[in-house]
């Protein structure tokens, strides 16, 4: 069913460019439709013409840019979701842009290095593995940290408030977006003797190592900040100081399938994965979910007063504008997908982003229809064996938050000129850096929360 007053046009109202349907086999490595390159402003900016089109004329096809065998249409995503031992995970984490001798120098130093631990493991290690982050995350602790998340959101909003009150606005990227997964995560996790904020740089700083496309000087600077990360992981691991009960405890204490005790190494990977995904990508949906719901007339209302429709709406840009656009997996052998016969070792990226506005399975994907019954069909957390472990707590905190800074800044409009911000542009991320907003004159920003809550 569709809600009226939801049934918003989605972001990337752009026509996909046109041209005559081709054989996905036959287009090789030449160009299709114009496909720009991945990490260019307009594709960044607005990719779903280019998604749309690859999608109908080539759903498998060749990047020559970046060596990369773009999926495009949902069921093909799904297929290689769920079928791990066909098309393997060893390449998620594989820096996008090949690291200079300058840098690995760097990261060698600080003894960096990424095993397979849970994102990018296909082996017998993972299932294991996966159990203990899951503990951390299912629906009993998710539920359990419901209180939790509002006293964040409420301290951090409050802050807000006063920022608002004191300069006319404020930036609910950096302020809130940002600080309220990774201070959620830092209490779920038992992480202590550390700042939000380094977390925060760190996380940042090994997105864009890995997943972008630094300069040679930038990338320097990032690996300086991932090893800094890194010692520190293994400080955390190796110490012995772990908080009984803590993530990190927990993987101390784990035992690998042949009973020998997990190694640091690994330990430290996992932790790497979770830290990152648990507050960057998390910071990355609420920051989408803030500026799209402050776009759209008459929501912010309705989200502070109205029961589940905070929920709708995280779930609706989880389909159409998720903060994971893309995941890499790699063919075991050779295989056939989508029409398309793929050489061993063939790199793939999976379009997570284009397979939420796949007509097959979405009607009237290009509108935000927070109440459509297949909700849940999207692809954003992945399915399967790799399943984001993460994703109940990433919709709850998405919505708290939302709720949260509709019902504490309820007269907050967009500053003027900030409709359309700045955009994390990495292969595989995607989100606003920035919701700047400010309280029109007439309307002036409370100083408390209006109304009951809603979980």
């Amino acid at each position: 069913m569709i809600s009226p007053d939801l049934d918003a046009p989605a972001p990337g109202r752009g026509t996909a460019p046109h041209g005559p349907a081709a054989d996905p086999a036959t287009l090789g490595n030449r160009e299709p439709l114009g496909l720009p390159d991945l990490f260019d402003d307009g594709f960044i900016g607005d990719p779903y013409p280019w998604l749309d089109a690859l999608r109908v004329q080539a759903p498998v096809h060749h990047d020559p840019g970046t060596g990369l065998w773009l999926v495009s249409r949902h069921r093909d995503i799904r297929r290689v979701l769920l079928d791990p031992d066909r098309f393997l995970p060893d390449n998620a984490q594989h820096a996008v842009t090949p690291l200079p001798v300058a840098v690995l120098r760097i990261l060698a130093r600080a003894g960096f290095t990424l095993p397979p631990a849970l994102a990018n493991n296909g082996t017998a290690s993972h299932p294991g593995l996966r159990r203990v982050v899951t503990r951390f995350f299912n629906a009993h602790r998710v539920a359990s940290a419901v209180p939790v998340i509002e006293r964040i959101a409420d301290e951090l909003l409050s802050v807000a408030r006063t920022r608002i009150d004191t300069t006319g606005g404020c930036d609910l990227f950096t302020s809130f977006a940002q600080a309220l997964p990774c201070r959620v995560l830092m209490e779920l996790l038992g992480i202590r003797h550390i700042d939000a904020a380094t977390l925060m740089r760190w996380s940042d700083a090994s997105l864009e190592l890995f997943w972008g496309r630094p300069t040679p000087q930038r990338q320097l600077e990032l690996a300086e900040r991932v090893g800094e990360f890194h010692q520190w992981l293994t400080q955390a691991v190796r110490g012995g100081t772990a908080a009984p009960g803590s993530f990190i405890a927990a993987l101390t204490r784990h035992r690998l399938p042949d009973g020998k005790p997990l190694d640091v190494e690994t330990a430290v990977g996992a932790c790497f994965f979770v830290f990152i995904a648990g507050q960057s990508t998390t910071g990355q949906l609420i920051s989408t979910v803030l500026h799209r719901a402050l776009t759209e007339p008459g929501l912010w209302p309705r989200v502070a007063r109205e029961a589940g429709v905070a929920e709708a709406w995280v779930e609706e840009v989880l389909r159409r504008e998720p903060p994971v656009t893309t995941w890499r997996r790699v063919t075991a052998c050779t295989t056939e997908l989508g029409g398309v016969q793929l050489p061993a070792g063939a790199q793939l990226l999976l379009m997570l982003m284009g397979s939420g506005s796949d007509p097959e399975v979405f009607a009237h994907p290009e509108r935000m229809c927070p109440h459509r019954p297949n909700i849940r069909h999207h692809l954003a957390f992945g399915t399967g064996r790799h399943r984001c472990p993460g994703a109940s707590l990433a919709r709850t905190e998405a919505a708290v938050a939302l709720r949260a800074a509709a019902r504490s800044l309820p007269g907050v409009r967009l500053t003027a000129g900030a409709e359309e911000p700045p955009i994390l542009g990495l292969l595989s991320f995607r989100a606003p850096l920035q919701v700047a907003v400010e309280s029109p004159g007439d309307a002036p920003v409370p100083t408390a929360a209006v109304g009951p809550r809603s979980t």
